[in-house]
């Protein structure tokens, strides 16, 4: 039986501070997110007090999130690919990290979460949400703003999010991305066809999840669109033909109809073959002005049925159609099932790891409509790992360059036993289930986990937390390649610029006498308490050297996240 709330026993401040929270909610959303313990009764705490999900700012005794290189589960097929992220940890300290290292710097971010469904899908401190918990919702939502909110800063300005569901959360996750994303930038709720077999004992047989899409800033989004072909399909050859041998080659009959009610656009059309006259259907208009339709009749641009019998359609061609690419439509059922997901994963593993994975093919076609050769790809609900295999099939497919970032804890080895031996047995190549040996696509990983440096402000834990986020910052700069290292300072390289990182300043000197014999530009980053790094010290290597105080550039990103 659900607990119901006795507010007799709340002070004044609690109940201003909950009919605060109720007036303010923008869209209607209102959950539970700051009640205490003791008025609940169980561990909800959605305001990032408990151990699990720990990270208010800067308060003695609490860490700050850092990454550990695990050297030996590294993955390089090719010096000259980029390198692709694992983070094994909560994925709330991986974004967090990430909001130092990427911030602004992610194309597509795509999640499947847990749905929520009362079957042991879901824990949240520790323990699972079951059907009868009255939090259940509240949990769920808790749990998902402080990470929805997070992965916002991480969208390039041009950025998309897309994140399964189902009918769940689907209305109250829709609910909250309007309040985080803003309402004007949803896109579109896609509804994939996830299931071909058929419940017979279920009143009605559930076949679809929703996938919600958002963009960072619609407009933004829409003027990329212009001049890319974003959010365009490739055209389905096989659905065009040449029936009359038209010279400009095979085309297909389109609508002649548009949605809405116009005088100008409401006129009358006689098959010339039949006789008959046509209008537009109720509620509709024709595509275009009556003398453009008579061009396009003269132009031989205009059919009436497959036998010259009915209504009047419109020729596209597959020259256009393969220039402009096609508008992809709200309904998916052509880009798998999750029964594909799990042939897929058990083809590559030898056996079931994994539940309801999504299909190759799903991820493919979210990437084919939001991506460039050079994007980078987040997901940090990365499960078995399925984004991963998709953006590297992509990239051998089309020569691209794009970058992944996958985030998982390893609750029941779904990191160490699914999500990594996918990946790496999909670079290096494997042999199937019928001992079929496939080629393995290619690509680089690195394996980091997450740990964490006390942040009570003492000169100690600076200078740890600095000597911790070495890891960051070569994922920051893109820059992997180890070229001078003392235990004072370390040089790394990548492709067009070298990085330095300084952990003492009294090893200044040293550090400059290094680089003054090597050609290049360094950005540096410099141990001090304070956010001055030490400028004077380098102002004849002004030209040279970029400069930039550690720990205070981390920490600051960590107090604007957590204020």
């Amino acid at each position: 039986m659900a607990k119901k709330f006795n507010y007799d026993d709340w002070s004044k401040e609690e109940l201003i501070k909950e009919i605060v929270k109720i007036k303010s909610t923008t869209y209607g959303l209102v959950w539970h997110r700051d009640l205490p313990e003791e008025k609940i009764d169980i561990l909800i705490n959605p305001d990032a007090r408990t151990p699990n999900e720990m990270f208010p700012n800067e308060m003695a005794g609490r860490p700050f999130p850092v990454l550990k290189e695990v050297k030996g589960k590294a993955i390089e097929s090719d010096k000259s690919k980029l390198i692709n992220i694992l983070i094994e940890g909560d994925n709330y300290h991986s974004l967090a990290v990430l909001n130092f290292t990427h911030r602004e710097a992610v194309d597509l971010i795509y999640i499947d979460p847990p749905y929520n469904t009362g079957n042991n899908d879901f824990i949240y401190n520790d323990k699972l949400v079951d059907k009868e918990d009255s939090f259940r919702h509240s949990k769920w939502l808790s749990f998902m703003e402080k990470r929805l909110k997070l992965s916002k800063n991480l969208l390039t300005k041009n950025g998309v999010i897309f994140i399964s569901i189902d009918d769940n959360e689907q209305a109250p996750l829709r609910m909250l991305c309007d309040e985080i994303f803003g309402e004007n930038n949803f896109i579109v709720d896609v509804i994939w066809n996830s299931r071909k077999s058929v419940s017979s004992d279920a009143i009605v047989s559930l076949n679809h999840n929703h996938t919600l899409v958002y963009a960072k800033d619609t407009e933004i989004l829409r003027e990329a669109v212009k001049k890319s072909k974003k959010f365009k399909l490739p055209a389905q050859e096989g659905k065009f033909s040449n029936s009359d041998n038209d010279k400009r080659g095979a085309w297909t009959a389109d609508p002649f109809e548009a949605a809405g009610v116009r005088k100008n656009l409401s006129y009358s059309i006689k098959n010339p073959n039949t006789g008959k006259i046509y209008y537009p259907v109720k509620g509709r208009h024709w595509a275009v002005l009556e003398e453009e339709y008579f061009r396009l009749l003269k132009d031989n641009r205009i059919v009436f049925g497959k036998n010259g019998k009915g209504k009047p359609s419109r020729k596209r061609f597959l020259s256009d159609a393969m220039e402009k690419g096609m508008t992809p439509k709200s309904i998916w059922d052509d880009v798998g099932t999750t029964t594909n997901g799990t042939q897929e994963l058990e083809d590559i593993l030898g056996e079931k790891k994994f539940n309801n994975p999504k299909p190759v093919s799903l991820i493919k076609r979210i990437l084919e409509l939001t991506t460039d050769k050079d994007s980078t790809v987040l997901d940090f609900f990365a499960g078995s790992g399925t984004t991963a295999h998709a953006v590297l099939e992509l990239n051998k497919e089309d020569g691209g360059h794009r970058k992944f970032i996958l985030c998982t804890n390893d609750e029941n080895g779904i990191c160490k036993e699914v999500c990594y031996p996918r990946v790496k047995k999909v670079i290096d190549g494997y042999n199937n289930q019928r001992s079929e040996k496939v080629e393995g696509v290619g690509g680089n990983l690195k394996y980091f986990t997450t740990d964490f440096v006390e942040a009570e402000p003492t000169d100690k834990n600076k200078r740890k937390l600095v000597k911790e986020s070495t890891e960051m910052l070569c994922i920051l700069e893109n820059a992997f390649v180890l070229v001078q290292e003392t235990p004072e300072f370390k040089i790394f390289k990548n492709t067009d610029k070298y990085v330095g990182v300084i952990y003492y300043e009294e090893a200044i000197d040293d550090f400059k006498k290094a680089i003054k014999k090597i050609d290049g530009h360094f950005n540096t980053y410099v141990f001090s308490m304070g956010d001055d790094p030490h400028a004077k010290k380098f102002a004849d290597f002004k030209s040279k050297v970029t400069l930039c105080a550690i720990p205070e550039v981390i920490l600051k990103v960590y107090r604007e996240i957590f204020k």
